[in-house]
């Protein structure tokens, strides 16, 4: 926080503070927000930055994932969320939304966020992207950023597995043929999204040149201990945080609307005065 001897940290100091803290061996964890109360929650746990996650916004904006929600609700979210807190925020802009990357670029550094997501298959068909194609996607989100003055954090992610485009090699070839190629355009970070067998971590912590990012979820064999000793340098955790406290939230609600309708708690009056507290 700034005092009044203190400048304000602009975004260009809250994007290289982004980038260095993608750290092989010794990760970045982010845990994924969805409004402002949980992006501020995840500073108050203590992490150094807070990522978006595009299904978790979409769901309290009402919509479902993959672009389904409008591109000026998802911004109008981020900008909470960048506001909320005085970490760095970076934003799950899935395929980015129909934009050219000169109105990307110009929009999303509006919101303040100093980062984003950017993924290679189409999300209403699910089909890959060809691989030079997205590189030149890449590349022209680089170049617009550099010529609007705006420094980004690029994590470029690779659909690879969880399209499961091919056989199991294949799909390792192609992440690391794609994550090559995805650096060498500009990005920061490759994420294989969808990848939890820690010898497949491996190899593309070795054959990727450069940070590698892998999601932490119900299917993951490790935990964020064990994806640092694998060399990964960024573990996300998408909906999943969301989706385990709604699940809560839900069990609850369960219990408190069940009670109250039972005869029993009708006959007593008890209505619905007691309700469950987590």
């Amino acid at each position: 926080m700034s005092t009044p001897n203190t400048p304000a940290e602009t975004a260009q100091d809250k994007a290289a503070r982004l980038r260095a803290l993608h750290v092989p061996g010794v990760p970045l964890v982010l845990p994924n927000a969805w409004d402002a109360a949980s992006a501020r929650a995840a500073e108050a746990a203590g992490s150094p930055a807070v990522a978006t996650s595009s299904a978790a916004t979409a769901a309290v904006l009402g919509y479902a994932d993959a672009e389904a929600a409008p591109v000026t609700e998802v911004l109008a979210a981020a900008g909470r969320m960048v506001r909320a807190v005085r970490v760095p925020v970076t934003v799950d802009f899935e395929r980015g939304y129909g934009l050219r990357p000169a109105e990307l670029v110009e929009r999303l550094a509006a919101t303040g966020a100093v980062g984003l997501n950017l993924e290679d298959s189409h999300p209403r068909t699910a089909e890959l992207v060809d691989a030079a194609e997205q590189a030149e996607f890449l590349a022209a989100v680089r170049d617009a950023a550099s010529a609007q003055g705006v420094d980004l954090v690029l994590n470029a992610r690779t659909d690879c597995f969880l399209r499961r485009a091919g056989t199991p090699p294949e799909q390792l070839a192609a992440a690391l043929d794609r994550g090559t190629r995805y650096l060498a355009a500009g990005a920061d970070c490759v994420y294989p999204i969808a990848v939890t067998d820690p010898t497949v971590i491996r190899a593309l912590v070795e054959g990727i040149p450069g940070p590698v990012n892998v999601g932490h979820g119900p299917g993951g064999a490790l935990s964020p201990d064990g994806l640092a000793e694998l060399g990964v340098a960024r573990v996300t955790f998408g909906p999943g945080l969301q989706r385990h406290l709604y699940d809560t939230y839900g069990a609850a609600l369960f219990t408190a609307v069940a009670r109250a309708q039972s005869p029993y708690a009708r006959s007593a009056g008890e209505g619905v005065s007691s309700p469950v507290v987590m």
